[in-house]
């Protein structure tokens, strides 16, 4: 399910660009997939280019609803377009682990997770930040799918 996950130091701070996403749990794919073609969209009219992996920031744990910002690293600051604003991956302390697998299963990974760093006396701010290396581009076998899961540790700054 998740490799072994550790506790890293992610800095500096990375400048993105990112499209806030509020829907149910039902809407997901279909909302965020406009996200990001806008995103995409707005990133290249603006001349910034992408300088990592899509990312999803949860501004809360997922329920039966997601409030979450879809986002890119980028060379440079974009200007508010639409749905697009400008943004930051803040420097931090996170525990980290490397989810393979299907998108499905996401949630028992953030629970592997949440669990592993409460056996080391850790405690979350809530927060969930997703990066998807490798998915569906890459074809059907999800056995090849690689996501990326941190999170941010209270009162630990990088």
């Amino acid at each position: 399910m998740i490799d072994r996950p550790q506790i890293i130091d992610i800095s500096p701070a990375r400048t993105t660009a990112v499209v806030r996403v509020c829907c149910p749990r039902e809407e997901l794919s279909c909302t965020m997939g406009r996200g990001v073609r806008e995103l995409l969209d707005r990133i290249k009219i603006q001349g910034a280019q992408t300088t990592g992996p899509l990312f999803m920031h949860h501004l809360r744990g997922p329920t039966d609803s997601f409030d979450c910002e879809v986002g890119v690293a980028v060379d440079h600051p974009v200007h508010p377009s639409g749905h697009v604003h400008p943004g930051q991956w803040p420097a931090m302390r996170v525990a980290h682990a490397l989810y393979r697998g299907r998108y499905e299963y996401l949630p028992q990974a953030w629970a592997a997770l949440r669990a592993w760093i409460a056996l080391q006396g850790l405690v979350s701010t809530g927060e969930q930040w997703e990066c998807y290396i490798t998915g569906p581009e890459i074809g059907s076998d999800a056995s090849a799918w690689r996501t990326e899961l941190y999170l941010p540790l209270c009162g630990a700054g990088a």
